[in-house]
């Protein structure tokens, strides 16, 4: 409930800027939480440049444009709605809810995910996956399971970074060849769900 008198005093505190977010709660929640079994990802404390850079990928078509990418065309559909004004209005108000750690940890291999997060990952996303605004690289602590591995993959098979424009999509793409099998991949999740905590 914490969660929710808090972002009751931001309503108060900024009217505007809930209600434009209203539409996009109905899938990442009211406090920006993510919804696991809907595919939305947490929200709450990610950085505004980089919400307001994948909203703006889903309205021009940079992000979610292929045929496979079931929840990025829902998304594209949704950011067409926004002007750009609305984009930066959802994009603030998100980075200043308080982050909400994921509420499952999944099993893995910590050592092993340690090991290739900070030789793969961690320059980019922090030593302990909080982000790095100056790098555009976003806060990885935050976001399920579920939906890292769902993100990963759809940079290995091509449905994320792949269009010209998303630079930072394409250094994404090449980076996910760098994680040998699949049990590589989850020990690395499960490491990163390992640091996650509210902020």
């Amino acid at each position: 409930m914490t969660g929710f008198m808090w972002v009751a005093i931001i309503v108060q505190a900024d009217p505007d800027a809930a209600v434009t977010y209203q539409s996009c709660a109905v899938c990442h929640g009211e406090a920006g939480q993510g919804d696991i079994e809907l595919g939305a990802p947490a929200l709450a404390g990610q950085g505004a440049h980089y919400l307001e850079r994948q909203l703006q990928y889903f309205k021009s078509g940079v992000r979610g444009s292929d045929p496979r990418d079931n929840r990025g065309l829902q998304m594209q559909s949704i950011a067409d709605t926004l002007s750009d004004e609305d984009i930066s209005i959802v994009a603030n108000y998100l980075s200043a809810l308080p982050r909400i750690a994921p509420a499952i940890v999944p099993e893995g291999n910590l050592k092993n995910g340690n090991n290739y997060y900070q030789s793969k990952c961690g320059a980019c996303h922090g030593g302990q996956a909080q982000g790095n605004p100056s790098l555009n690289a976003p806060a990885l602590s935050i976001l399920n399971g579920t939906y890292l591995k769902q993100q990963f993959q759809g940079f290995q098979w091509g449905l994320r970074g792949t269009h010209p424009q998303d630079k930072y999509g394409r250094q994404m793409k090449m980076m996910s060849t760098s994680l040998p099998t699949d049990k590589d991949l989850d020990d690395v999740i499960a490491y990163i769900q390992s640091m996650a905590k509210p902020l």
